[in-house]
């Protein structure tokens, strides 16, 4: 038993990381400042081993962006040096030359677009391909912390902001920039007082694009805030759907969801509001230039100073340069949405909520099996301590039993032992080596865990028990199927061991679930067995083939097994009595009914016809 050692005192050193993931926050919260550039050159990571593809596609839209300009330049010579002249042969030479730009513009827009989105995709895959490895690395601590409908966000809607970005949008941009320049130089080379004319009009678009592109960013944050609290309320309430419907929760789980949807509405409409504003004005403004043209043109016609073909040419160009500018708004907000959600997906991406590693990590060689706590402190959160001063030993080959309370600490125990968490004080040792040297692969590849919430995949019941693993055979499936006492009614499901599970095990009972997870320890054949309620999910009589079916795996391997019902535990070497943390009692089941103690009460509650049995209590 403890000694109620004083707890460690340091909170800084004991108490768990702070993650970096944190509940999404408010705009009025979030840094409102431009697009971070280190942002951008981490986003440039995922294309640069595709440089080759980027640069043929930004030369392309380079020299492909002065085609479209050119015909605007093409139409004036083909008015002025030929219609005008009645050269009709000339005409017709200038009229193939502009069909050739109008095919070679339509190839380029074809080109860009497919190298770009191809580009985009390639990116994206690995993004894709690195967060959901990332999230497989961080700990268990993590997931508690963060809902799985916020996760679901950044790996989906985020990751897809990006893709629209990085297939379109640097490119795009690239390209309104030099249709731009191309025009604003051709206007010039054709009449340099109506270019001034044009460009006056800038810098008022200049002013009313500072204030949408303000505005359209903290919008856009709280449209990827509100998106994330709709997935979240989302996933959890499908999850949860049976006990909404049990509880006749419906109307006012349905109530929450208005309110949150209502929310992410909201913010889109504001979006949508300062759209509404923007692109009007724009409208506006190059409606002002193209009437401040013809009438500037009128006087200058008047004194014969200006050709017919240079104004229908400047009215090509005025339409030409005012949709750039539309193209490269709109191209804003895009990046806006997908600079906020690459913040967030880096943000995840950095997280560091790993189980620590060792550097050098030791090998278990000639695994016995011992398993040993000495002072092991430990808590999910702060100083809330789940498990204080926990010592106790296993030998190998032995069956150590842990009962107790709902919340006294077991499966944390178990938890701890597994390297889920890492506690806080003091240390686990397996075979006399500390846990914190050996690597989580080479310690869990020694553990067979039988939880007491089986999880099933989606996919065959083989697949779901051997996980994988080549070297288990279907005649090692059907052995241990047939121990167990699984084998029967697997048999009878259509295709058998092919069976389709459904979502989470859909379609089983959780008592034949219960049965497979067993399988799936057994085919693994682990040198520690660990069983956290394994049989609390099936009846009386699966219990009993079960039981034996234990007995079976559990010689000459090192067992800890966690149970309510103390039937289960009765034959353990050693019974551990947990209370609020601590062990309170320990021995064999014999020597803790004759201490009278936690255990004894136990036993009384599940077996109150042995009161007066065997002298346990007196008459």
């Amino acid at each position: 038993m403890n000694s109620n050692r004083t707890p460690p005192q340091s909170k800084s050193e004991q108490t768990s990381k702070g993650f970096r993931i944190q509940p999404d926050t408010p705009h009025s919260k979030r840094s409102k400042k431009p697009a971070d550039t280190k942002v951008f050159l981490r986003l440039f990571k995922y294309v640069k081993p595709y440089k080759g593809l980027l640069t043929a596609t930004i030369l392309l839209t380079i020299f492909g962006s002065f085609f479209s300009p050119l015909r605007p330049y093409i139409t004036k010579i083909a008015i002025d040096d030929h219609i005008a002249i009645g050269d009709f042969e000339g005409l017709t030479l200038i009229c193939l030359v502009l069909l050739g730009v109008i095919l070679l513009d339509c190839i380029k827009v074809y080109g860009s677009f497919y190298l770009t989105q191809y580009l985009g995709q390639k990116a994206v895959l690995a993004l894709r391909t690195d967060i959901f490895g990332h999230l497989q690395k961080l700990n268990l601590k993590f997931f508690d912390r963060n809902p799985i409908g916020r996760l679901m966000t950044r790996a989906t809607n985020d990751v897809e902001s990006l893709n629209e970005m990085l297939s379109s949008g640097f490119v795009n941009i690239a390209s309104d920039l030099f249709q731009l320049l191309f025009i604003v130089i051709l206007m010039f080379i054709l009449d340099w007082q109506l270019s001034l004319i044009t460009l006056s009009i800038l810098p008022v678009i200049v002013y009313v694009t500072f204030i949408f592109k303000k505005k359209v960013r903290v919008v856009y944050e709280e449209v990827r805030t509100q998106l994330a609290r709709l997935n979240a309320f989302l996933q959890e309430h499908i999850t949860g759907i049976s006990t909404i419907q049990l509880f006749g929760r419906e109307q006012v789980e349905f109530e929450k969801h208005a309110k949150i949807n209502s929310a992410y509405r909201n913010a889109n409409i504001r979006s949508v509001y300062y759209y509404s504003v923007f692109y009007p004005s724009i409208e506006i403004l190059s409606s002002i230039a193209m009437g401040m043209i013809i009438w500037y043109s009128a006087g200058r016609m008047l004194e014969d100073t200006l050709t017919i073909g240079v104004i229908i040419s400047f009215v090509q160009y005025v339409n030409q340069f005012f949709r750039p500018l539309q193209d490269l708004s709109e191209k804003y907000n895009l990046i806006q949405t997908a600079v906020t959600s690459a913040e967030r997906i880096f943000n995840l991406l950095d997280e560091d909520s790993f189980i620590s590693e060792p550097l050098h990590p030791k090998q278990l060689q000639q695994f016995k099996g011992s398993i040993a706590f000495k002072n092991i402190w430990f808590a999910y959160q702060d100083e809330n301590w789940i498990l204080k001063d926990i010592n106790f030993e296993v030998k190998p080959g032995e069956t150590i039993a842990i009962v107790g309370a709902t919340g006294s600490g077991k499966t944390s125990t178990i938890n701890l032992l597994s390297k889920f968490y890492e506690p806080q004080q003091g240390d686990i040792f397996i075979d006399d080596i500390p846990l914190k040297n050996l690597s989580e692969a080479e310690l869990r590849k020694h553990l067979g865990v039988v939880m007491q919430d089986v999880f099933l995949f989606s996919g065959s019941i083989k697949e779901n028990i051997t996980l994988g693993r080549t070297d288990i055979t279907d005649e090692d499936i059907a052995h241990a199927s047939k121990l167990v006492g699984a084998h029967d009614f697997i048999e009878k499901l259509p295709n058998g061991y092919d069976y389709e599970v459904l979502e989470r095990g859909g379609g089983l009972s959780t008592g034949q679930r219960q049965l497979i997870s067993f399988v799936r320890a057994m085919v693994y054949d682990p040198k520690i067995l660990i069983l956290d309620e394994a049989t609390s999910s099936v009846d009386t009589e699966t219990e009993e083939k079960i039981e034996k079916a234990i007995e079976l795996l559990m010689k000459d391997r090192t067992s800890i097994i966690i149970a309510h019902r103390l039937s289960t535990v009765q034959r353990a070497h050693k019974i551990l009595v947990l209370h609020k943390g601590v062990i309170r009692e320990s021995g064999t089941h014999q020597e803790l009914l004759k201490h009278r103690g936690l255990y004894y009460k136990l036993f009384l509650l599940q077996y109150p016809e042995q009161r007066h049995a065997n002298g346990l209590v007196k008459s």
